[in-house]
């Protein structure tokens, strides 16, 4: 019932040969994951297969190397990607991050099935999509500034997450009302482990959208949002008022 290494028997002090190469394999697919290169292109393309358009911008992690070993620099954009930003006018209702992540694998396997099946429901609220950016060397709070220069009142971030010795191409999805800079993980939701032998496409789609139609009715994400989608009716969705903290 479980991935988990248990009960894997041994061999004199150590363990059987099968359990080692697999233990080996599975290690190498993560080194893999983590250390392969985003391929922007295919993921425009997989975009105009949908229909939908998006901005290419990078962090400030200019290399796989310098964004592995300067997290910080992944939470930033560069000069030009703000600039683009700045001027591709306002995301009104919902921005979509799609980002490489610690898994530029997980981007490539998931996150265009995941958005084929995400965008009908979306419509189905009437929530527009303003913008969709496939940012390179990204981290998670990325998506807070990308949010806020397009003016969006929701992020959603598509993110590889780490790789694990189970799930080497595992999607997250990362959800920020109001997003600006300097929120903290506190401030948002996350749908994880989306993969193959993990959360499947259609029920993590169905979560995404049911916690961006709660998030915009309540104005609120992170520690005040708790995915109730299996018992409880959505409300409806009303325009930010004057002391929302949305604006």
């Amino acid at each position: 019932m479980t991935p988990a290494r248990v009960a894997l028997g041994r061999a004199g002090v150590s363990l059987p040969t099968q359990p080692l190469l697999a233990f080996t394999l599975d290690h190498a697919r993560a080194r893999d994951a983590v250390h392969a290169t985003f391929d922007t292109s295919a993921v425009i393309a997989g975009l105009g297969d949908l229909g939908l358009s998006g901005l290419l911008v990078a962090s400030q992690a200019g290399d796989r190397q310098t964004y592995l070993r300067r997290p910080d620099l992944g939470r930033r954009l560069d000069q030009a990607s703000q600039q683009l930003l700045a001027s591709a006018g306002k995301a009104d209702q919902l921005a979509i991050v799609i980002g490489d992540g610690l898994s530029p694998t997980a981007v490539h396997n998931h996150a265009i099935e995941l958005l084929r099946r995400l965008v009908p429901l979306l419509a189905a609220d009437q929530l527009a999509i303003g913008h969709i950016a496939v940012a390179a060397g990204a981290r998670v709070a990325l998506g807070d500034e990308i949010g806020e220069l397009l003016g969006a009142r929701m992020v959603v971030v598509l993110l590889g997450e780490r790789p694990g010795l189970s799930a080497p191409d595992s999607l997250g999805a990362y959800l920020t009302i109001a997003p600006r800079m300097g929120l903290t993980d506190a401030d948002r939701n996350c749908v994880s482990n989306i993969h193959g032998a993990g959360l499947g496409y259609d029920e993590a789609a169905f979560k995404i959208a049911w916690l961006v139609r709660e998030a915009l009715a309540r104005g609120a994400t992170g520690v005040a949002l708790k995915d109730e989608s299996s018992d409880r009716t959505p409300r409806p969705i009303t325009a930010p008022s004057a002391s929302s903290p949305d604006k």
